[in-house]
This record gives C-alpha cells, sequence and structure tokens, in this order.
C-alpha cells in the first residue's frame, strides 16, 4: 500500500535493478510491424494513415533541411505517445512523469536546433534575439530578456510534459481513493464518484496524446526558426 500518492511516480525496482529500462523498451516491443503482405490488418493500416498524415500536417511548412529530422522526430512521438499511454495501464509505471528524462530528450534536441541555426544562418538566429526597429536603450534589456526565454525553452518542454501527465495521474488517483471509500457509506455517491473518474480517464488519454503531439510540434516550431 502507497504510504503517499507521489509513490507511484517512484521509479521501481526489482532485485536492485530498476525497471524504467523495461518500461522503454515495452512500448516497441508491443507496437505493430507492417507485414511484407499486399494488404495488411487493419491495425497496421490505421497506424500507417495517421502516421502519413501527422507527418504531411507538421512537416509540411518545413524545406528539405527541416525535413531531414522527419524520422527522428516522427519516432519520438511514436515513443511518446505509447508511454503516455500504457503508463495509464493498472499496475504500470509511466517513465514520462520523471523530468529527468523528459528534460534528457528535450535539451539535445533543442541544442541541436540552435546549432543547426548557428551553423546555417547565424545572422538570422542571432536577429531574434533583438526585434527590428527597437529603441537604442532598450536594446540590453530585450536581448536579455530574448536570450533568457531562448534557454527557457527546453525547460519549458520536460516541465509541460511531466507537469500535465502528473497532475492528470494525481487526480485520477485522489478521485479512485474517494470513490472506494465513499462505496460503503454512500453507494449512490460513489457511483457518480466513478461516472466522473471514468471521464477523467477519457481526458487523460486524450491529454497523453495531445501532449505527445504538442511536445514534438514546439520542436518543429524551433526548428523551423532557424533553417
Amino acid at each position: 500500500m502507497m504510504t503517499s500518492f507521489f509513490d507511484q511516480f517512484m521509479s521501481p525496482t526489482q532485485f536492485g535493478i530498476p525497471l524504467i529500462f523495461l518500461a522503454l523498451l515495452l512500448p516497441w516491443i508491443m507496437f505493430p510491424h507492417p507485414t511484407k503482405q499486399w494488404m495488411n490488418n487493419r491495425l497496421t493500416t490505421l497506424q500507417t494513415w495517421l502516421t502519413l498524415n501527422f507527418t504531411k500536417q507538421l512537416f509540411s511548412p518545413l524545406n528539405m533541411l527541416g525535413q531531414k529530422w522527419t524520422l527522428a522526430l516522427i519516432s519520438l512521438v511514436v515513443f511518446l505517445l505509447t508511454l503516455n499511454l500504457l503508463g495509464l495501464l493498472p499496475y504500470t509505471f509511466t517513465p514520462t512523469t520523471q523530468l529527468s528524462m523528459n528534460m534528457a530528450l528535450a535539451i539535445p534536441l533543442w541544442l541541436a536546433t540552435v546549432l543547426l541555426g548557428m551553423r546555417n544562418q547565424p545572422t538570422l538566429s542571432l536577429g531574434h534575439l533583438l526585434p527590428e526597429g527597437t529603441p537604442t536603450f532598450l536594446i540590453p534589456p530585450l536581448v536579455l530578456i530574448e536570450t533568457i526565454s531562448l534557454f527557457i525553452r527546453p525547460l519549458a518542454l520536460g516541465v509541460r510534459l511531466t507537469a500535465n501527465l502528473t497532475a492528470g495521474h494525481l487526480l485520477i488517483q485522489l478521485i479512485a481513493t474517494a470513490a472506494m471509500a465513499l462505496l460503503s457509506l454512500m453507494p449512490s455517491m460513489a457511483m457518480l464518484t466513478i461516472f466522473i473518474l471514468l471521464l477523467l480517464t477519457l481526458l487523460e488519454i486524450a491529454v497523453a496524446m495531445i501532449q505527445a503531439y504538442v511536445f514534438v510540434l514546439l520542436l518543429t516550431l524551433y526548428l523551423q526558426e532557424n533553417i
């Protein structure tokens, strides 16, 4: 039994071995792979259709240099999506509730976009730090503010993903605990609480998908600024 609601976010271990590595590998094992047949099954066909439409929508504004990132970012969104959704199952662990993991994904990808811009178009990349037509006396504080804003971007990516998933899991845990406590005292109120819990679970499934999309969408916007 958990002594705290936050215990569900602790990385589980078995015989001293952290199970987060198994949680990271499990989505790739369960993900359906296309076959060599002329007609695939419905699940693989749906997966291919969603991936193609998502790729077309996300990467159509980018030029050829940015579209080279397609494979890496599409793999990332599928990885985050499966991790977020599998974490909603009972007796599972959600690695994306760990800020350290999210920052490990956000910082290298953000830094790669910045370095790409500095290498290909340094003048335009540095020009983002100072809006055109800025009065002379406002130049130092604006450059400082824009620089801080630039370095906050990876922190915002990681914290947004962590905070949204953590808040949803905590809210589900609190409502489930309330439903169990009311079941013997007020059965009618417990049924209403369970109904609210089901609606919240559907909302959390939507949040899990949206947060994976937003994470990669912001990375493509950062990439678009630097190509």
